[in-house]
């Protein structure tokens, strides 16, 4: 659905001001890449927390408490 709404949105786009939609178009890959580095930064810094958060909460899993079925 996401792909739909691109592509519509790009064709009214295309229609209004075709040289943005080209521009649109070509820049999108370069955009991609240059975010890639900062996304996996983000997934590193993302698991190092839930680490340290395991780390943290060990000795209360080991005398047996459990998170509520509320909470995710």
């Amino acid at each position: 659905m996401k792909t739909l709404i691109l592509f519509v949105g790009w064709c009214i786009l295309f229609m209004l001001s075709w040289p943005a939609a080209l521009l649109a178009l070509i820049l999108f890959p370069v955009v991609w890449l240059l975010a890639l580095p900062l996304r996996l930064v983000g997934i590193t810094c993302e698991a190092l927390l839930e680490l340290v958060r395991a780390v943290l909460l060990l000795p209360a899993r080991l005398f047996g408490w459990r998170r509520s079925a509320g909470r995710a």
